[in-house]
């Protein structure tokens, strides 16, 4: 809730000042920068903590999280619908919308953990199991309102301040939303995650953010046009200009590349690597030609087509396995199937 609550914000605004306004590029830049945040930060460190702590190599997943894999694909594969129309509409809502109510329905049966034998909870979730169930939920229930109470009143004065603080030391207030205000607003799931890698899940923390990632490349993305409508009291699109464009053409190629790093239900040191150093690349030469509005267009296009490059090819050499992942993930019969290999 935390990146929903900014970057709705910053399209809600973008929707009561007009298309033409700045807050339209805010609510862009804070939603492809979160975005990549995820693929290029997050998966790589929850590699590198479970190296860290068990010098294992890779993080093996389970079977059934090839239905991640396949929704984030179906999910990437129509950013490019998007892209090429140049703008997010209601339509791309309702679209993108579908498919994360899809992806949730499929999973609502698959094991909660990557070792059953694992199925225990631990800290304030272990406390919770003791008590009566309705108990259980007036928690909840109350834990949860807490929470969107505070994440809902820090949302606008967290927003506004990313914007007067970039002018007023002179940064780039771009750059600050696109880049700081989502590495605050996901460190609370990055941090679950980590708990997991520490609790030797780390097939559970790696899968939540991969499952973070579908989420923010669903609904979120679906969500801006929303908010935008509401702010402006009519139906709205969020438009795509020339920068916005090619951030949007980067962040669906990244995307593809960490897929395809999956086809092999693991994610090794050695990708975990290549995805960190290209999206350190991006930030340093975003930062660079902070001031240079054509060469960031030119840098942000070039390495989307590197990410695109890589990533066909590690497609092209596990075309297999990506046909076992389509198949397991929209085909009921291959997850039984898998399920029972698996588990034989």
């Amino acid at each position: 809730m935390p990146e929903y609550a900014v970057d709705l914000y910053y399209a809600y605004q973008a929707g009561k000042a007009g298309p033409d306004s700045q807050y339209v590029h805010y609510a862009a830049a804070n939603m492809t920068g979160a975005n990549r945040l995820l693929v290029g930060l997050a998966w790589p460190v929850i590699v590198l903590l479970h190296w860290m702590k068990d010098r294992h190599r890779a993080i093996e997943l389970s079977p059934s999280n090839a239905i991640e894999i396949g929704f984030l694909l179906l999910a990437s594969v129509y950013a490019f619908v998007i892209l090429y129309m140049g703008r997010i509409t209601l339509v791309d809502f309702a679209v993108l919308a579908a498919i994360f109510f899809a992806y949730v329905w499929r999973v609502r049966n698959t094991p909660k953990t990557d070792n059953p034998d694992e199925a225990e909870e631990a800290g304030p979730a272990a406390a919770l199991t003791t008590l009566p169930i309705a108990t259980q939920w007036a928690i909840m229930i109350g834990l949860v309102i807490v929470a969107c109470g505070v994440i809902l009143a820090a949302a606008e004065p967290f927003a506004e301040a990313m914007v007067s603080s970039g002018r007023v030391l002179g940064i780039n207030e771009f750059l600050l939303i696109q880049w700081l205000a989502p590495l605050a607003s996901e460190a609370p799931a990055v941090s679950i995650a980590i708990l997991f890698v520490l609790a030797n899940r780390s097939g559970n923390g790696l899968t939540a953010m991969i499952s973070d990632k579908i989420n923010q490349w669903t609904l979120l993305v679906g969500m801006l046009p929303l908010a935008m409508s509401v702010g402006a009291g009519t139906i709205s699109s969020l438009p795509l200009d020339a920068r916005q464009s090619e951030e949007f053409f980067l962040t669906a190629a990244q995307s593809l590349l960490g897929i395809a790093l999956l086809l092999r239900l693991r994610l090794s040191i050695a990708s975990a690597a290549l995805l960190a150093a290209m999206f350190s690349v991006q930030v340093v030469l975003a930062f660079y030609y902070r001031n240079d509005e054509a060469r960031t267009i030119l840098t942000l296009t070039w390495l989307a087509w590197v990410y695109l490059v890589i990533a066909l090819a590690v497609f092209s050499i596990n075309g297999r396995r990506l046909v076992a992942i389509l198949r397991t993930a929209f085909l009921s019969a291959g997850l039984r199937r898998d399920t029972r290999r698996n588990e034989a």
